[in-house]
């Protein structure tokens, strides 16, 4: 009988970490309990939320300064949810909007501009010879 009590704790202690916080419903408390949200982003949170409910993860992106696609991720795996609903990435990241590029990508763009130059250079030698 002890057993099945201590069970039943600590199922209910296990549901209770995993409670999902609804960012326009938690206190400043309650947001500081998500993992990755610290003093600051909890109460500047409560302050933008002053001006209006968030609609959804995209107007938490805009009206955040710091909340883009990474961070939504993380803050959503650690519970934060925006009227019920976890973040979905549009897929869109750094990396794909040209921000960052490979090492490949690089050096092939390295290539071409100096294949560039030496072309140039040898159009310029031809016209001087002229």
């Amino acid at each position: 009988m002890f057993k099945k009590f201590v069970a039943i704790i600590l199922s209910f202690f296990a549901a209770a970490a995993f409670a999902s916080v609804d960012i326009n419903k938690a206190d400043q408390a309650e947001l500081e309990a998500v993992k990755g949200l610290g003093t600051v982003t909890a109460g500047k949170i409560i302050d933008e939320r002053k001006k209006g409910a968030f609609k959804d993860w995209a107007d938490v992106q805009q009206r955040m300064h710091g909340i883009k696609d990474a961070r939504a991720t993380k803050l959503s795996n650690a519970g934060l949810t925006v009227g019920g609903e976890a973040y979905k990435s549009t897929g869109e990241t750094a990396k794909t909007k040209g921000k960052a590029k490979t090492a490949k990508t690089t050096r092939d763009d390295k290539a071409a501009k100096s294949a560039e130059k030496a072309s140039d250079a040898k159009a310029s030698k031809k016209q001087a010879s002229l």
